[in-house]
């Protein structure tokens, strides 16, 4: 109805999408005015042009929008001043953090999930992604009011488009992959996968990630100044393809990659950006362009694992500094599928914390928020995928589902 109603509006006029806009409202609620250096501006202004001009936005799309690009300008300005008052914090060491990646729907987010329960690591929850400042502190992570101002944040989510949480459950307290900690750098691949915007894809791929990666180290060693933990554990499908570069940043990282049938896992990961871009647009596919490479062709896609494959086979990945998680082997036995992610890692998985695992997926109830329905891969497409993923599937051993 909202959305009806914006047909006959100005409803560019009514909510305002200018970075100099954007910008002002951020500058006037923080009360602060210093964004940091690097070139941040100008990867802002582009999405912006972009989101504006391309992203064939309704009125709700708008609304949710701006509050949400003016929450990390906020974010942003609050983190360079957490900085300029407390410089040590820069002296945080981000020591031999674990990060899961692999093709979306591979099972990340529920691996993520288990592991989370393991208190050496330290995770990322929803609340402090979207409020980082001020840090959080260990006495009051649990109860700081920022929950209760995240929760209506994802509620609103939710209720704008409830059939997502059939698919990837949102929450103030759960534990959200590293895009998250990259909006406030407007250099990310999180912006193609919720809006249909080809010339901030374009300009995306011409430039170096390093400084958005810098960023999230930056935002990492903030979140964990006044609560920490041994290790930090991430994850994120769409870093896959950035994986050499990250670990510039990162290069004592463990890396968990997670293996899936991979035609079963294009089908999946389109229904969800499907509903992503949903959110904002009624005409999610935008022209039919492909700006994402997690929509890319089976053969493209496949592609993502060539340098990996190539790093691993060079040394340059070593042994013990990787882990392969497969998922079908983790539905038939979780715990073993964990056990061997310790053993490949050699990290130690105390009776205690496997204790707390097994805990963890009995109170887990799968499809309790309904069964996450997509249309499969017709008949005669799948032999041409196999063939364009059989490397990927031979070096990792990886089982056709269908």
């Amino acid at each position: 109805t909202l959305n009806q109603l914006g047909e006959n509006l100005d409803i560019k006029s009514i909510v305002p999408l200018s970075s100099t806009s954007l910008i002002n409202q951020a500058v006037s609620n923080a009360g602060l005015s210093d964004f940091g250096g690097g070139r941040w501006l100008q990867h802002f202004e582009v999405l912006m042009k972009a989101v504006d001009g391309e992203a064939r936005l309704h009125l709700a799309g708008r609304v949710l929008t701006r509050c949400e690009m003016v929450l990390y300008l906020e974010a942003r300005l609050q983190i360079v001043e957490a900085y300029k008052r407390n410089p040590d914090i820069d002296d945080e060491h981000i020591d031999q953090p674990v990060f899961i990646t692999g093709f979306g729907r591979s099972g990340t987010t529920i691996l993520f999930e288990v592991l989370a329960q393991d208190p050496q690591f330290r995770v990322a929850a929803k609340w402090e992604a979207l409020f980082p400042c001020p840090p959080p502190t260990t006495d009051s992570y649990h109860s700081d009011e920022r929950i209760e101002k995240a929760d209506r944040v994802t509620e609103l989510l939710e209720s704008m488009t409830p059939e997502f949480k059939t698919a990837h459950k949102l929450g103030s307290k759960l534990p959200v992959e590293s895009l998250e900690t990259e909006y406030s750098a407007f250099l990310s691949d999180v912006y193609p996968i919720i809006f249909q915007i080809p010339s901030y894809a374009k300009y995306l791929a011409t430039q170096d990630l390093t400084e958005t990666i810098e960023w999230q180290k930056k935002t990492l060693k903030l979140l964990q100044y006044k609560h920490k933990a041994k290790h930090w554990l991430m994850k994120s499908p769409s870093h896959l393809p950035h994986l050499r570069k990250i670990l510039t940043v990162f290069p004592a990282m463990r890396v968990i990659f997670t293996h899936r049938d991979p035609v079963v896992t294009a089908d999946s990961i389109v229904s969800v950006m499907g509903m992503l871009y949903w959110l904002r647009t009624d005409q999610p596919w935008g022209d039919g362009a492909i700006e994402s490479w997690s929509l890319s062709l089976a053969k493209d896609r496949a592609s993502a694992w060539t340098d990996i494959i190539a790093m691993i086979e060079s040394g340059h990945l070593a042994k013990g500094h990787f882990a392969n998680f497969h998922y079908v082997e983790f539905m038939a036995d979780p715990l073993a599928a964990i056990r061997k992610i310790y053993r490949e890692l050699d990290m130690t998985l105390t009776p205690e914390v496997e204790q707390r695992m097994h805990d963890f997926l009995g109170a887990k109830t799968q499809g309790k928020f309904g069964k996450h329905h997509y249309e499969q891969t017709p008949d005669g497409v799948v032999d041409h995928e196999r063939d364009a993923y059989a490397d990927y599937q031979r070096f990792f051993g990886v089982q056709s589902e269908i």
